[in-house]
């Protein structure tokens, strides 16, 4: 029988890799579930939240280190994917800020982030350990610091948060307690009137005058060209993403990329994609990790990602956020860096019963893609359950379970805390058995992914509550993920697109496609560099208000339902 289900699954495109006995390590799905740590900074305001933001992510003897905003303490890992949390011996008493790492050759890993701005350079050859040192010397006013050693030994400090001062650079001398060596450098300033994508608001909206604000620096070095990544235009909203300046040397001249940004993602359950760090992971390939936007009870309730990165024969770097938030393969699978996996989302929009609800957040919460919503259920107990209806059987592959932190008056980190569930499946609502167990997990696992072992054809997903660690039971989605058993939409047709007189902005139509769950917008520079993607529910247009003026662009846009993607319509230039 067994043989029979995963044939079955194969030809449903949920197929076994052949080494693996237990999918479970085989993706991953954005945001990152791993234990965030509770925010101290906010409790005046009697507001509990947690969040992991501006992830500096480094190399280290082959494994791997993530470094967050407030998080008293880093996780470690051996994959990119599976990550355990360290608490260092002596660490910055509220957590490091917008933290810097870097990795000198192997022999020293160094970090710096004190929240003040004013700090001394961490340093240990023994991260695991938790044991630091720091250097005697002291560097001031530097908010989102980016520490770099070059293959020659020259050090440098970079740094930049705010919505006036550019990003700034100075050189360390390394052999003097990393204190300056030159005077600080203006690098570059966000150029709002040219660059739409990093104007301050939702959609790039805004009623304030603020402008937008330029933070988190990190630079990368490739094939002997410096990227100097920067995050705009606010952490909080929707649009939040990353751009790249090149070099020649560390501290410039930088030109802006013409692709940018260059980490972005704006649509879909889990938006934004900024302020992070690229590194090399397993077999070579560049990952880039970055901060998505939450704001549900404050605007600094945030998650981290992660996507494959690319440079391309052109020396253009770019990350695919094509489907972020859909499942992809994980770093350490050979052979595919990070590609979409192909399942697709089976619970959109699908109707959900529920053992109770309270306040307004009811069931339809659990499925609507809207990352602010949730479902709140009457108690925190075994009695709790959540039945999400498919309509029609499916081939069930994965399923995410976000939970939300509502009232928790929870601070600070806790040891301890364990959030425990079953899910069941079942193709009749009559007979049901269990295809994710957690009911004995010790984890704290805040946006649980599983990835099931054998691939089912279900109608019913039901989450059954054992206890969460939170004082109440909310859940902003149950997203269940495989394949449909009809066809993929038809390839839309009659894309047009109208540049506005401010060229930083575009209006992008097409037809309607019968069948249609969704569409991703995708744009780029050249015809084979779309690499920009923005995902639409529902609706059969857009407004863009991320372009570049002096820069003409190539659009074309692809039809996704449960069962697959469409290809893509005729590419447009648009100039």
């Amino acid at each position: 029988m067994k043989k029979i289900m995963i044939a079955a699954a194969a030809l449903a495109g949920c197929s076994l890799l052949p080494v693996a006995q237990n999918l479970r390590n085989d993706t991953y799905c954005n945001p990152l579930n791993v234990d965030y740590t509770y925010m101290i900074y906010n409790s005046a305001k009697n507001i509990s939240y947690r969040s992991g933001a501006d992830p500096a992510v480094v190399e280290f003897r082959g494994e791997y280190y993530m470094f967050v905003t407030r998080t008293h303490g880093y996780w470690h890992s051996t994959d990119l994917q599976n990550w355990d949390f360290i608490k260092p011996n002596d660490w910055y008493p509220q957590g490091s800020n917008a933290p810097a790492a870097h990795n000198y050759k192997d022999s020293v890993l160094y970090v710096c982030g004190d929240p003040s701005g004013c700090m001394s350079v961490l340093y240990t050859d023994d991260p695991k350990s938790g044991n630091w040192k720091a250097t005697p010397g002291i560097l001031f006013d530097l908010q989102d610091p980016d520490l770099f050693i070059d293959d020659d030994g020259r050090a440098y400090m970079f740094w930049g948060s705010s919505n006036v001062y550019p990003i700034r650079g100075m050189e360390l001398d390394p052999n003097r307690r990393f204190l300056p060596k030159t005077e600080k450098k203006e690098l570059f300033n966000l150029d709002l009137a040219k660059h739409g994508w990093e104007r301050f608001g939702e959609n790039h909206v805004s009623d304030t005058n603020l402008g937008g604000f330029i933070e988190g620096p990190w630079l990368t070095k490739h094939n002997g060209k410096y990227y100097m990544q920067y995050a705009a235009p606010g952490t909080q909203f929707n649009v939040y993403g990353d751009g790249v300046y090149v070099a020649d040397s560390p501290m410039g001249p930088y030109t802006y990329q013409k692709h940018n940004p260059i980490s972005y993602k704006p649509g879909g359950y889990m938006n934004g994609a900024g302020h992070g760090s690229t590194v090399v992971g397993p077999g070579g390939k560049y990952w880039h990790f970055s901060s998505m936007a939450l704001a549900i009870n404050v605007g600094w309730e945030r998650r981290l990602c992660m996507f494959p990165t690319k440079f391309d024969a052109d020396g253009i770097m770019y990350c695919d956020t094509r489907f972020g938030d859909y499942p992809h393969y994980a770093p350490a699978v050979p052979g595919h860096h990070g590609d979409f996996r192909g399942w697709m989302l089976l619970s959109y929009g699908k109707p959900v019963t529920v053992s109770s609800q309270v306040d307004g957040n009811d069931a339809q919460g659990l499925t609507d893609e809207k990352t602010k919503s949730f479902w709140l259920a009457s108690k925190n107990d075994d009695t709790q359950w959540a039945t999400i209806d498919l309509q029609t059987p499916a081939n069930v592959c994965a399923i995410q379970v976000n939970f939300h932190d509502h009232k928790c008056d929870m601070y600070g980190r806790y040891d301890g805390l364990r959030t425990r569930y079953t899910i069941e499946g079942s193709l009749d609502g009559n007979e049901w058995h269990t295809i994710v167990d957690r009911s004995n997990s010790y984890k704290d696992t805040p946006n649980d992914y599983a990835e099931l072992e054998t691939p089912e054809q279900l109608r019913y997903i039901r989450y059954k509550n054992v206890k969460v660690p939170t004082p109440s039971l909310a859940i902003s989605e149950i997203r269940v993920f495989g394949l449909g058993n009809g066809k993929a939409p038809a390839t839309p047709k009659k894309l047009t697109l109208k540049r506005h007189d401010d060229r930083r902005d575009i209006d992008i139509e097409w037809a309607e496609v019968k069948g249609a769950q969704g569409y991703n917008v995708l744009w780029g520079i050249a015809p084979d560099k779309l690499y920009s993607s923005w995902l639409v529910y529902g609706d059969h247009n857009l407004l863009m208000r991320c372009l570049t003026v002096d820069q003409d662009y190539y659009f074309a846009v692809e039809a996704f339902n449960e069962n697959g993607v469409s290809t893509r319509s005729q590419v447009i230039h648009v100039e």
